[in-house]
């Protein structure tokens, strides 16, 4: 695993958003984006473009917090469904987006990434101290 120097990745060099977990393996993300609320990344902390790159234990660890993320988000804001996706298409530093789906959001069934289809519904953002207290309970 490698650590680039400065301005070389966005998610090593900041945060990538309002952290509300984290140990030495990964973090949880919450994801300033109003039209979909509750969306979450969960990054590695290393610099590492692929799955099958991690070390076993490393990959289980990041897996198990992306589980935990869904059941929290689940539990919190009990969506329709949860999307889990890994591009790195743009930004080669493994993180996967977990994301609380609505049937009447803007995007469903597409992707979030698509052309919206309607105008959603407006929902407010799950409570920051349930999640966090969900991850912690998981994680640790």
């Amino acid at each position: 695993m490698t650590k680039l120097t400065a301005g070389q990745c966005e998610l090593c060099d900041s945060a990538g958003g309002d952290v509300l977990w984290q140990d030495d393996c990964c973090r949880v993300i919450a994801v300033a984006d109003s039209g979909f609320p509750g969306f979450c990344r969960v990054i590695l902390q290393s610099h590492v473009a692929e799955m099958t790159d991690l070390l076993p234990d490393i990959r289980d660890r990041l897996l198990k917090t992306v589980l935990a993320t869904e059941s929290a988000l689940r539990e919190i804001m009990s969506p329709h469904k949860i999307n889990l996706a890994c591009l790195g298409n743009i930004i080669p530093h493994l993180h996967w987006h977990v994301i609380p789906r609505f049937r009447d959001d803007s995007h469903f069934p597409d992707s979030v990434w698509a052309t919206a289809r309607r105008v959603s519904t407006k929902r407010p953002e799950p409570d920051r101290d349930r999640l966090v207290a969900h991850l912690r309970h998981v994680l640790g």
